[in-house]
């Protein structure tokens, strides 16, 4: 966006925040659309910055609340039923119900908490502390996630970037809306897509971006639901194995990931295989801080284990159910819940839901170790990324990759 040098202070404001906007998230008449990325929630303060001027207008009027110079940063805090601004100097302006701010010098983004932001950012009171909202044009999202997802990767991979652009696109058009309640469309961590805005920015991410604008994977006209994870191992999961839904969807279904005779495409995934090991002390500990809160076990679910055993696999050999037996009674995890039940550590899930266990037990008949076994990592549902990685050093191009992991779908474009 170029520096608008003519223009006063006031007026400037009020073209950056005061002009009526269309409802957020709505793409306008055959154009790009706007996505508002949740950037952080319950906060109790928020810094706003920029390395170029930054404007900042009241949400409610778009009245022009003042300029943050280039690198200097304003803090906003709750105060009374709404929000105000501190200023370095100590001065305080406000209350407001919610501000925004806008970089508008060519080359300079806004900054808030830190990190470098395309678009605007938006700070608003929600309940007793603040939300962190950046709006920002989907294409700019896009480049920011695969950045992000992806990470950088080799000229020959180039086809999975571009495989990656079009899911994540994909998946922000599928999911513009899901938190309105909270006021943004998607959140900024794994519980949709990572984003962390300008700095996971990369050449080779800007150009995929670029070279596959507006285009996403539809079935019967619609947006799909575009999971994606890091490695499927061996073969994808449909969806109703991972998340237990009855409606499944028929370009979700298990995919195999073989390249050849006992190779596959993920197998250069340093998550291809792994593996775990627990003591029966360690594994007690574990499920007493899990079976509570998952299950909704408590008390006899912190006995001695006296055995623990896949009772059934899925079609794509995941576990569907777990047996955890104790001295008295047992606990039956569907598996749907097993990665979260054998969570090794407080934030971290057991790497997949395919897996093996090994068991040792000591002359009492409790167990004494568990080693676990497994294949791939995450929910192995829809895109393997490390497969798609594969198959682009393979030589296949984007569009073979996405219709191998989402059969029956159309490579649209939306504008």
């Amino acid at each position: 966006m170029r520096r608008w040098p003519t223009l006063g202070l006031a007026s400037l404001l009020a073209a950056a925040g005061a002009c009526p906007q269309p409802r957020a998230g709505l793409p306008t008449p055959g154009g790009e659309p706007e996505l508002r990325v949740g950037l952080g929630t319950a906060l109790d303060r928020v810094t706003l910055g920029g390395d170029g001027e930054l404007f900042l207008t009241d949400d409610k009027s778009g009245a022009p609340i003042g300029a943050v110079p280039a690198r200097v940063s304003w803090t906003v805090v709750p105060d009374g039923a709404g929000l105000r601004i501190e200023r370095p100097d100590g001065t305080r302006t406000g209350p407001y119900q919610g501000v925004s701010a806008v970089n508008v010098t060519e080359g300079r983004f806004a900054a808030a908490q830190g990190r470098r932001y395309r678009g605007r950012v938006g700070v608003f009171r929600a309940g007793e502390k603040l939300t962190l909202v950046n709006r920002v044009p989907l294409e700019s999202y896009v480049a920011g996630v695969v950045g992000a997802e992806m990470g950088r990767r080799r000229p020959e991979e180039v086809q999975a970037v571009l495989s990656q652009a079009v899911v994540s696109r994909t998946f922000a058009l599928r999911n513009r809306g899901r938190w309105e309640s909270l006021g943004f469309d998607v959140y900024a961590d794994q519980r949709d897509q990572v984003y962390v805005g300008v700095e996971a920015e990369w050449p080779g991410a800007s150009d995929a971006t670029r070279r596959t604008v507006g285009l996403v994977l539809t079935y019967e006209g619609q947006p799909i639901d575009a999971f994606y994870h890091s490695t499927c191992g061996y073969r994808t999961a449909a969806l109703e194995e991972a998340f237990g839904t009855t409606r499944g969807r028929p370009y979700l279904k298990p995919v195999s990931d073989a390249r050849g005779r006992d190779a596959y495409y993920c197998d250069i995934s340093p998550r291809f295989r792994w593996r775990e090991e627990w003591d029966g002390a360690q594994l007690r500990t574990i499920l007493a801080r899990t079976l509570p809160t998952v299950m909704h076990v408590a008390g006899d679910g912190v006995q001695p284990v006296t055995d623990i055993a896949v009772h059934e696999t899925t079609r794509s050999g995941r576990v569907r159910e777990l047996v955890i037996r104790f001295r008295r009674g047992e606990v039956r995890v569907p598996g749907t819940d097993v990665r979260q039940v054998l969570r090794p550590a407080a934030d971290r899930n057991l790497g997949s839901a395919a897996f093996q266990l090994h068991v040792s037990k000591n002359g009492n008949g409790d167990v004494s170790r568990v080693v676990a076994a497994g294949a791939g990592w995450g929910h192995g549902v829809g895109l393997c990324q490390w497969g798609s990685v594969g198959r682009a050093r393979a030589g296949q191009d984007f569009r073979k990759i996405l219709e191998t992991y989402f059969p029956g779908t159309t490579l649209e474009k939306r504008y």
